[in-house]
């Protein structure tokens, strides 16, 4: 299963990498990763005017995007649009961090998996 990670490098900026999660054939039940542990999860709407300026992750966590989109741009000016389905790990609570900003002027419903 492919997801986006942000993280930041040694030049304290923020970078997109992506990554894939194993599967493995479990039968009848589908392909299941390995289990990860984490420690809450936190529901989450935001409205069709959203953009937030500067800032890291306040913890390692995975972002589920159900409904709506958001465009992330990172340090060296790089943009991705996430949208349902999509999965972000992100993983830069150090440096300059990441600018998100809403998409169309829609709301945005997602669910934070907290990993710290």
């Amino acid at each position: 299963m492919k997801i986006t990670r942000i993280y930041t490098g040694s030049d304290g900026e923020s970078h997109f990498e992506d990554i894939e999660i194993p599967l493995q054939d479990r039968g009848d039940i589908g392909k299941l990763s390995q289990l990860q542990k984490a420690t809450g999860i936190i529901f989450r709407e935001t409205g069709p005017d959203y953009d937030y300026d500067w800032h890291n992750a306040p913890r390692r966590q995975y972002v589920i995007m159900l409904s709506g989109e958001v465009e992330l741009e990172v340090g060296d000016g790089t943009t991705r649009r996430l949208g349902p389905g999509d999965i972000l790990l992100a993983e830069d609570t150090t440096g300059r961090g990441h600018r998100s900003r809403t998409v169309n002027n829609q709301p945005r419903r997602s669910v934070f998996v907290t990993l710290d």
